[in-house]
């Protein structure tokens, strides 16, 4: 994806749209619309915040530092109160865990990432969510492994990433918990014709 574009005020994250209760769930999804299943990072936010403002164009959409569980999930019109209560039973069943992210990591030259020590438990929740729904493969079905990570920035230039990556080191390691799976929805990420902060939080599923 293309960086960020520079109607984002640097080191500003736009705020997601609040959680859209069962009663007030939009009917009408403007065409193209995207779904996702994410763990928010809060804990993540002093840390990566204003890097990924820069260098990732999800963070100018409105997504929260996360790791992602399922995306692209299913088209916003094709979840219904059978779909979310599906989703809060799936995940129901899975206890909070702590997690810590304590690595930077790079795919190739183009996106730094943060890695949790504990990968497998957020490998587990994509099998889970994936197995659940089987038209959803994660990423598309792009990629031979699919590696849990925080994205710091993508396709954001070499050299701001770098940088990037040498000012979160000492804030390493970071603790967080997961206690929730977030649906959001939006635009397709880098959309250049979107304003900042489309994507919306639509529901959290807590974990058990």
């Amino acid at each position: 994806m293309p960086p960020a574009t520079p109607d984002v005020p640097p080191g500003t994250v736009p705020q997601a749209a609040p959680v859209t209760g069962a009663g007030d769930w939009p009917r009408d999804w403007p065409a193209g619309w995207q779904s996702a299943l994410l763990v928010a990072v809060p804990a993540a936010e002093p840390a990566v915040a204003g890097h990924r403002a820069r260098l990732d164009t999800s963070a100018r959409d409105g997504v929260p530092a996360h790791l992602t569980v399922l995306y692209p999930f299913l088209p916003p019109s094709g979840i219904d109160e059978t779909v979310r209560g599906a989703l809060a039973g799936l995940f129901s069943g899975v206890p909070a865990f702590g997690f810590t992210l304590d690595r930077v990591r790079w795919f190739g030259d183009e996106v730094v990432w943060l890695g949790p020590g504990e990968p497998e438990r957020f490998s587990a929740l994509t099998a889970l969510a994936f197995a659940a729904f089987p038209s959803c493969p994660p990423y598309g079905g792009g990629y031979d492994e699919v590696i849990p990570h925080l994205t710091v920035g993508d396709r954001g230039g070499l050299a701001a990433m770098r940088a990037a990556a040498a000012a979160i080191l000492p804030h390493l390691p970071i603790e967080a918990t997961a206690t929730e799976v977030t649906l959001m929805a939006g635009p397709p990420p880098g959309d250049p014709d979107s304003p900042p902060g489309q994507w919306r939080r639509l529901a959290a599923f807590p974990l058990g």
